[in-house]
């Protein structure tokens, strides 16, 4: 037996597809233009998001039939949209989505909810708004996240500018996209240029896994920068940026009952300056392209290439591939994560408006009808900006004196609030949106957490910790898409109505949880943390948060923290 058999024997089925097809355009647009297809066929399901597209169905609707249904994701480099981007967004999700629009963890906006006969006029209008979906999903780099608030220095602008060309330069080079989304047809795979391509930087099998890269700005690590495969820690002096640090092998998808994988916090690789940006990055993913395991995709992420070959190894890796060698890591502190919210001043002397999304879901519910609020406020104010957060909230940017109060007017009528707008233990919790529109979820999340936390409430309020800040966060799988190992506390599903509970994250987010509790049923959830509460309430040190209270008193070994 050859060995190229051998090999394709070995590999993932994944794998497999990618490299017979590497145009990723499959059957997608036959499917599409066939009226009678409800779905499309589990390799074209593959090929889907690299376009930016998950097939899933309605998961509360199984005992009954499939009703199936698209997930689309925006790739929105530093999650900033302009107005009428944003009004796009908004008609869309009304006119083809659930009537909702989900701010995720990585600074975009998926549609939830859009049936097969209205994905093809929602992918070609996001495209008009000169946005697109385009390796916001799949074996590629994701969506690239920034810092959106304008308050800390002139340089956020060069940080933000710079997550676009990074974006930009990671970007595959298939003509399936805009082959089936902005002209409709189906890419002629018989033509020579389509049977020969090979993407000139992912190559005919692209990455063995997702690639996350995130830029942040110290002291505030509102990206969780140490969670993702690759991070660029701005280091700016006065209003200077001067380079960054560079981060590798951060991540946080694991399987229950599966040691060898787990979440991992990022190494400290060096500082690169800004003109050595971009040839950093393709070098890094070049690695993981090269030494990622793509016999076994839950082994196949960059984190364990980092873990298994260490950051020496890794470091002369990339500095083989760029030809220039790192300077020694700048020092910087991260004090939170935490998002500005209510109105604040920019560093040009505007206006912008943080306002808390609760779970990211941007919707009306009742007297709080947030998802006409903004509308209201594109429609009116073209000039404005909408930038999305990782930590799943909105803010509006380049507001004026007089716009800003108009905008406040709009929003209280529309029964939204510029302050006080959560009590602080909603305000640091996030989730992911899990059932019913994951396929891969074990257990509910984004329409559990905030009814818990309201009990959560109650029992810190019964044992003396009334309006304690405490970073909780939920998925309903282990693969962690809300950061639920970053968390003080973090719940992760593993079936219905149980959940793992881990402990002892802090409030930068530079120390990962550990597990405390496997296997803890919805009613054992509120006694246990009661339990823990009241320890916590008599032991702590002063001014000490419950986070770091876990990881002193409940470890077995010392905490470590990200460099």
């Amino acid at each position: 037996m050859s060995d190229t058999v051998e090999k394709i024997k070995t590999v993932t089925r994944n794998e497999v597809l990618k490299t017979n097809i590497p145009t990723l355009a499959g059957n997608i647009a036959a499917t599409l233009a066939n009226p009678d297809a409800q779905a499309f066929s589990a390799d074209d399901e593959q090929f889907l998001k690299f376009h930016g597209i998950y097939q899933q169905d309605d998961r509360d609707q199984r005992k009954i039939a499939k009703h199936f249904m698209f997930m689309i994701r925006g790739r929105i480099p530093g999650g900033v949209l302009s107005g009428p981007q944003y009004q796009v967004f908004d008609t869309l999700a009304t006119q083809h989505g659930n009537n909702t629009l989900r701010i995720t963890t990585r600074q975009s906006i998926q549609f939830h909810g859009v049936v097969k006969t209205g994905l093809g006029p929602l992918m070609k209008q996001i495209n008009a708004a000169l946005v697109d979906t385009l390796a916001a999903c799949g074996d590629v780099n994701r969506n690239v996240m920034a810092p959106v608030t304008p308050a800390t220095t002139r340089a956020r602008q060069q940080v933000y500018e710079d997550a676009r060309r990074v974006s930009e330069a990671l970007l595959p080079q298939t003509k399936a996209y805009h082959s089936i989304w902005v002209e409709g047809v189906q890419l002629n795979l018989e033509d020579p240029e389509n049977t020969g391509f090979v993407d000139p930087l992912y190559g005919s099998q692209y990455l063995p896994r997702k690639f996350k890269i995130a830029f942040v700005i110290p002291p505030v690590n509102d990206m969780d920068v140490f969670t993702n495969c690759l991070g660029f820690v701005a280091i700016i002096e006065g209003d200077r940026l001067l380079g960054y640090n560079l981060t590798a092998g951060g991540g946080m998808g694991r399987s229950h009952g599966n040691d060898a994988t787990y979440a991992r916090v990022a190494d400290v690789i060096g500082f690169i300056t800004p003109g050595q940006l971009i040839p950093a990055a393709r070098a890094v993913l070049t690695v993981h392209r090269d030494f990622g395991d793509r016999t076994d995709r839950k082994h196949a992420r960059l984190k364990y290439v980092l873990a298994e070959r260490g950051a020496d190894w890794f470091r002369s890796e990339v500095e083989a591939r760029t030809g220039f060698k790192f300077e020694p890591a700048r020092p910087v502190r991260f004090t939170g994560q935490s998002d500005l919210l209510g109105w604040q001043r920019d560093i040009d002397g505007g206006w912008f408006l943080g306002l808390w999304v609760d779970m990211g879901r941007i919707k009306d519910n009742g007297n709080h009808r947030l998802k006409s609020g903004l509308r209201a406020v594109a429609d009116l104010f073209p000039n404005v900006e909408f930038r999305l957060t990782a930590n799943q909230n909105i803010v509006i940017a380049k507001v004026d004196d007089a716009t800003r109060e108009r905008i406040t007017a709009i929003l209280s009528e529309h029964g939204v609030r510029v302050a006080q707008q959560a009590s602080a233990l909603h305000l640091a919790a996030i989730a992911c949106p899990a059932l019913p529109t994951c396929g891969l979820a074990l257990a509910e999340s984004e329409r559990n957490l905030p009814g818990l936390i309201d009990q959560i409430e109650t029992v810190l309020s019964d044992v003396g910790l009334a309006g304690e800040e405490i970073v909780i966060r939920m998925t309903g799988c282990p693969n962690g898409c809300a950061r639920p190992y970053m968390a003080e506390i973090g719940f992760v599903g593993k079936g219905p109505g149980r959940y793992q509970l881990w402990l002892g994250g802090n409030e930068s987010c530079t120390r990962i949880n550990r597990i405390y509790k496997d296997l803890v049923k919805e009613p054992e959830i509120l006694p246990e943390l009661r339990t823990l509460f009241t320890r916590f309430a008599a032991e702590r040190q002063p001014a000490e948060r419950f986070g770091d209270w876990a990881a002193r008193t409940l470890w077995d070994a010392p905490a470590t923290v990200a460099a």
